[in-house]
């Protein structure tokens, strides 16, 4: 029997990696013949770039840049730059937008998406340009910010007024902005949006640059940003209503001075807005982070080789469903007709998200704590595949 073990990781307890070898041990305290292959996955959240590094042997590179809060920091990212003989030719950068930007870069009683700000993102951006990338990967997840990606358009040259005052501080300022100043001049052409907001950017214009999302909401309205993902950043009811209004006045300008208007692009509220700035001011490509991880590691040619496949992530729920790494795995297993199971941190009843599977495993005990649940996670996912391994 050949077993694929391809699981995302299970956050705050497990890497991608760790989980796959915890899974792969204990299948092997019962199946000793049984051939098994371990592909880390991830679908644009944290860890989307260490996944990524790993399968397509890239290096490590830094940058100085500035956390949500404006501080200095190195910040990371994957680099691979082809020999000359490879069959390969382009420069590839894979960055984690978190690496400048995220919640993990600060501390819970230090959240405020009112003034966090995506400015080291766009630092990491044109880090990679100056090193010549043709193409940037950039995983949206894990953010403290809601700044529609204003903090990364300043970064790449573009100025933001109200009236002769420039706006370089708070996101709330956004309520009264006026207009934009780009980097470069140039006549606006909404007929092609990706290629005219990449000429504004003055950025590279063979570089593509690619979001790779997990979500798939708007930057405005009750399935926004801010509505969905504010209060876990911090904001409260009056920050949210506050926030809304200064990214739909974003949204606005830039559609009426631009010609374009992302706000509604599926992705456009990931990263507290991210997806919709890069969109306007880089001319990204929003596309499915697992779709993205799943081509660079060769998934489905592994798939096909395999005889059974097993996934999983931390918590297994409706939110799975809308992209997550265990229910792409899950679909493309289906597909080519071989049967999948989940092991998993916890999981609901809901039976449209386990009939996806043909078993889910739960790392969760009747009055296990969360705390022990995830301090215990290497162990239970062992003893979950040593069950799920006797089942066969």
């Amino acid at each position: 029997m050949r077993i694929l073990i391809a699981p995302d990781k299970f956050k705050g307890a497990l890497s991608a990696r760790d989980a796959a070898e915890n899974i792969a041990a204990g299948l092997r305290e019962v199946l000793h013949d049984a051939k098994i292959d371990i592909v880390p996955m991830a679908d644009g959240g944290e860890g989307t770039a260490e996944v990524i590094a790993q399968a397509l042997g890239a290096s490590w590179v830094t940058c100085p840049a500035h956390d949500p809060l404006g501080r200095e920091i190195e910040a990371r990212y994957a680099w691979i730059d082809p020999p000359s003989l490879s069959l390969r030719r382009d420069k590839l950068a894979i960055v984690e937008m978190s690496e400048a930007a995220g919640m993990r870069r600060l501390h819970s009683n230090k959240l405020n998406p009112e003034v966090a700000t995506t400015f080291g993102v766009g630092e990491m951006i044109l880090d990679a340009a100056r090193r010549g990338a043709a193409e940037i990967i950039i995983g949206l997840g894990g953010s403290a910010t809601n700044d529609g990606g204003f903090g990364m358009a300043r970064a790449l040259g573009f100025r933001f007024f109200a009236g002769a005052k420039e706006l370089t501080g708070a996101v709330t300022e956004l309520a009264d902005l006026a207009r934009i100043e780009t980097p470069v001049a140039a006549g606006v052409s909404p007929a092609d949006s990706t290629a005219q907001s990449r000429k504004l950017s003055g950025l590279p214009p063979q570089l593509r640059i690619i979001a790779a999302v997990d979500v798939k909401n708007p930057l405005l309205g009750p399935n926004g940003a801010t509505r969905v993902f504010g209060p876990q950043k911090g904001a409260g009811k009056n920050e949210i209503d506050i926030l809304e209004r200064a990214l739909t006045r974003l949204a606005d300008v830039v559609a009426e001075q631009f010609g374009f208007d992302y706000r509604n692009e599926p992705g456009a509220g990931a990263a507290g807005g991210l997806g919709f700035g890069l969109l306007s001011f880089c001319g990204a490509k929003i596309r499915p982070g697992f779709d993205v991880v799943a081509g660079a590691v060769g998934l489905e040619a592994k798939i096909k080789d395999a005889d059974l496949v097993i996934t999983g992530e931390g918590s297994l729920d409706r939110q799975t469903l809308e992209g997550k790494t265990p229910v792409g795995v899950a679909r493309l297993a289906r597909k080519l007709g071989k049967p999948v199971f989940a092991i998993v941190g916890h999981t609901t009843n809901d039976p449209e998200v386990r009939e996806i599977f043909d078993g889910v495993y739960e790392n969760a005990r009747p009055g296990m704590s969360q705390e022990e649940n995830m301090k215990r996670a290497a162990e239970l996912v062992c003893e979950n595949a040593r069950e799920l391994a006797k089942s066969l």
